[in-house]
């Protein structure tokens, strides 16, 4: 009788060992990663493709928002003054990386507010110049991104519309003043 006894105590163990299995297995799942969104519009608002976009490129290396990663939005609503406090909110929500999506103050505020989280941004300025990175080629610290070089070749372009309209003498620039151009300005005028 004490074999069957045991024999008993034994599958009942086993049965709530089977039972509770799925859960201690669900608190070993690593966390889904956090991507926060830095954005400077609204949502669905213009630049609702920059988004589209992102995610179409999330998807085509392997992450699915809600499937094995999450995306924290920080919308600034055209008041870029709220950089600061969406990057801190980001922050202290812990998430994996920061994208930073153009203009540049919304990469500057999110490297103000963390030294180790990852930011990722998209700018068409000079990174180096606004202080967002040391250099190109060593960007340092915990920023880095891709520059869609516009305004370097600004020079270039003014060449070839005096190659291809060499008449003009009266070229007018028209510039977003949300964003500092006046580098790029600087550098159209010295080149003319």
């Amino acid at each position: 009788m004490s074999i069957c006894l045991r024999r008993r105590g034994f599958i009942a163990g086993l049965g709530g060992a089977a039972a509770a299995w799925p859960l201690a297995v669900s608190a070993q799942q690593p966390k889904m990663p956090v991507i926060g969104y830095l954005h400077p519009g609204f949502p669905g608002g213009p630049g609702a493709e920059s988004v589209a976009g992102f995610l179409k490129g999330l998807d085509e290396t392997g992450f699915v928002e809600g499937r094995n990663v999450a995306i924290e939005h920080r919308w600034a609503e055209n008041q870029w003054d709220r950089f600061p406090t969406l990057a801190a909110d980001l922050v202290r929500r812990g998430v994996a990386v920061i994208f930073a999506a153009p203009p540049p103050q919304a990469a500057a505020a999110a490297k103000a507010a963390t030294t180790t989280i990852p930011i990722v941004f998209n700018t068409g300025g000079d990174p180096v110049r606004s202080g967002l990175v040391e250099s190109f080629n060593r960007p340092g610290g915990n920023v880095t991104g891709v520059v869609n070089i516009s305004a370097e070749i600004g020079s270039k372009r003014l060449g070839l519309l005096h190659e291809l309209v060499p008449t003009v003498t009266t070229i007018a620039v028209l510039n977003n003043q949300n964003i500092d151009t006046r580098p790029q300005i600087a550098d159209l005028e010295a080149a003319a």
